[in-house]
């Protein structure tokens, strides 16, 4: 039956606002007349003020809620400083390892990463009280700032305890994770995917606001996972033995999970085997499906045996198959003990379930038995996250080639997991870990053995977990006699980064005038105390440029040159930059080249260098910090 033309104009108003709800799927509300627009969060996304806005509308509300919004639009000023001696293979590694607070940071990788993200797995504070959460600053002068607060991390910003009685219990913890997810939501590629832990205090709160930021036809599902075997009560009625994981994809139109391998199949299901592999066998013929006359026919085997559908249990049946398969498939038939079977063959992995039990998935203990053999038995974070359990969901939402970001990396479990990953599957998954470096109890295992805030143990974490991994690499290839033949191309290191202020002259970076993209700035705007490093680092992000490409140091003319990825990026920050240098560095073609723009040699230099390069590498883009 052919479609019918519409014999209309378009309909440019349905048209928009599918437009509109791609962009900001938070902004598609429901109304008397179904699917609009609510242009109230629609302003309120277009601006870095508040909106008032006073109609009715279903959605989740609670106080602090546009100013959450703003947040996520502000641009920062921060930028990322590379700390090289806490690295691991600085130059050659595509990890991450970031600290700071995630908030900033995301703002940060939004140009670099935006839509570069496979994956997104997170474990933030579950607010049951106790947990610190994050109170973001929002346009108060530091002053007022210091005052409310009353505590600050060392970083200077605030991080104070969300008790039960506050009176924004919940809208705190809310404010805290809007703008995160949000933010979180631009990295996602489009068959991207998050997973975020979370219990009873707050699951309810977590699904609407999922359902706003991601959009609800976009939820992929909540898993259940038992966590542990009974233990004291977790509330007034009852003992919790399990937590969530709350999932959704960046589009369900592109969005699917692969098999989950590590399920354990029951063989017994499977007792035969040919060529094929293992297989069972399961009877053509069913009472449970739909009766049909039409398959209901006789079947004649190789010997001439005659085959009918039975009556099971006073029912008649039919086969599963019409006789035109049955012909054409008619070697995949068995026929045995009187019956006929199809074979089931044993498959490569299943559809991931919703329920994760502990046997296979590990269990609260686990995560700890985890940690202690990485730190000589001691145990310096409480209670992460297992690695069979991150493993899980990097396998079923992640493929080779792949990044995987965890903004809430505590101990770093989900480095340690990407690592053995990547051993085990011989893949390359990269990652990038984000942890404000919050101060351990002085009273704590950790801090008695050297690590004073969380950030220590999980950088010491990822580089013991790429030790004993390669070792025991080492080990079974030398058990099983390649050892002479066996070559580790696994990624171990990390590149990390640490969030400062920026690089330039804090008058450079008012405000008003700030442009994140801009790298055209004044001359001697750069702070006396920062590295070639630094500026190369902020270039990157300014450009655009994951912060995993690969970098090179040469020396050209005499001086210190950058190369990042081959020649998408040549950086020189020395100084008497002249038109010889220029003439070299243009050989090498570069996509991109900048200098610093004090480091001329002198006004005509500056001049000339762009003519050359304009001359000589004309696809060169040349930019100025």
């Amino acid at each position: 039956m052919s479609e019918k033309l519409d014999m209309q104009s378009p309909n440019w108003a349905n048209l928009n606002s599918k437009f509109i709800a791609e962009r900001f799927p938070n902004c598609v509300t429901e109304s008397a007349d179904g699917i609009k627009i609510d242009f109230d969060l629609l302003k309120q996304e277009l601006s870095n003020d508040l909106i008032d806005g006073t109609k009715e509308r279903y959605r989740l509300e609670w106080p602090g809620k546009k100013e959450a919004i703003v947040t996520a639009n502000l641009p920062t000023t921060k930028t990322l400083r590379p700390i090289r001696e806490d690295s691991v293979d600085f130059d050659n590694t595509e990890n991450i390892y970031i600290e700071g607070d995630n908030l900033e940071v995301l703002k940060l990788l939004q140009e670099s990463y935006l839509g570069k993200i496979k994956m997104i797995y997170i474990d933030p504070p579950y607010n049951t009280g106790k947990d610190f959460v994050y109170k973001d600053n929002f346009s108060k002068d530091a002053q007022d700032e210091l005052f409310e607060s009353g505590q600050r991390d060392e970083n200077n910003q605030r991080l104070v305890v969300n008790p039960e009685t506050a009176g924004r219990y919940h809208s705190d913890w809310l404010t805290m994770m809007y703008p995160r997810l949000k933010l979180a939501r631009n990295l996602l590629i489009e068959d991207g995917v998050i997973f975020i832990s979370i219990a009873d205090e707050e699951v309810h709160n977590l699904r609407k606001l999922g359902d706003e930021i991601f959009g609800e036809i976009n939820f992929a599902g909540q898993f259940i996972w038992k966590k542990k075997q009974g233990g004291g009560n977790d509330s007034n009625v009852l003992v919790i033995e399990h937590e969530y994981i709350i999932c959704y994809c960046k589009s369900v139109n592109v969005f699917q999970f692969n098999l989950d391998i590590n399920y354990k199949l029951d063989d017994a299901l499977y007792p035969n085997k040919d060529e094929k592999g293992e297989y069972g066998l399961i009877t053509l013929d069913k009472s449970s499906i739909r009766f049909s006359e039409s398959l209901v026919f006789e079947i004649i085997d190789k010997e001439g045996n005659s085959y009918h559908p039975r009556v099971i249990k006073g029912k008649q049946s039919c086969w599963r198959w019409g006789k035109k398969k049955v012909e054409e498939d008619f070697d995949q038939l068995v026929f045995k003990n009187g019956n006929v079977y199809t074979k089931y063959y044993r498959p490569d992995g299943i559809t991931p379930k919703s329920l994760l039990i502990d046997t296979i998935y590990g269990r609260t203990e686990t995560g700890n038995d985890d940690i202690k053999k990485i730190f000589d038995n001691q145990n310096p974070f409480s209670y992460p996250k297992p690695i069979s359990l991150i493993k899980h969901f990097a396998m079923i939402g992640s493929s080779d080639g792949d990044i995987i970001l965890d903004f809430y990396s505590g101990s770093g479990t989900t480095a340690n997991a990407i690592l053995q990953i990547n051993a085990d599957e011989k893949t390359n998954r990269k990652f990038i870990q984000v942890q404000l470096p919050e101060k351990t109890d002085e009273k704590s295992e950790a801090f008695k053995n050297g690590y004073f805030n969380i950030c220590e143990i999980g950088k010491e974490r990822i580089r013991r977990a790429g030790k004993i991994i390669k070792r025991e690499k080492l080990q079974k290839a030398e058990s099983e006699g390649i050892f002479a033949e066996f070559k580790d191309t696994q990624d171990y290191g990390f590149r990390v980064y640490r969030l400062s202020d920026s690089n330039m002259q804090d008058v450079y970076y008012k405000p008003q005038d700030y442009k994140q993209a801009s790298l055209e700035l004044f001359s001697d705007n750069v702070k006396t105390d920062r590295t070639a490093d630094d500026l190369l680092a902020q270039v990157m992000l300014d450009w655009g440029l994951p912060l995993s490409l690969k970098i090179e140091q040469v020396e050209i003319s005499g001086k210190q040159v950058f190369k990042v990825a081959e020649n998408s990026l040549y950086a020189c920050f020395d100084k008497n930059i002249d038109e010889q240098f220029a003439k070299e560095l243009a050989s090498s073609k570069p996509l991109r080249v900048v200098f610093r723009d004090a480091g001329f040699k002198d006004d005509t230099a500056k001049t000339n260098v762009k003519q050359l390069l304009k001359q000589l590498s004309p696809e060169t883009e040349m930019k100025v910090i």
